[in-house]
């Protein structure tokens, strides 16, 4: 069964300072802040990184060779 949340566990990227936060799938769903609070820290650096990951290990080893 897949997970009702995505789980970030101490995310420390640029103004992020070991946060957690569990985000509900199938919503939508807002960061908000002021200005250098972490939103696209969060958004980009973190979930979308970890995205790219998750795909790449989905792949086959064969198939990773030929994404660049």
């Amino acid at each position: 069964m897949r997970d009702k949340h995505i789980r970030i566990r101490g995310a420390k990227e640029h103004n992020l300072k070991g946060i957690d936060v569990d985000i509900p799938r199938d919503q939508f769903v807002v960061f908000t802040g002021l200005s250098g609070s972490g939103k696209s820290s969060l958004a980009f650096d973190t979930i979308y990184a970890e995205g790219q990951r998750r795909y790449m290990e989905s792949l086959s080893s064969y198939a990773r060779m030929f994404v660049g």
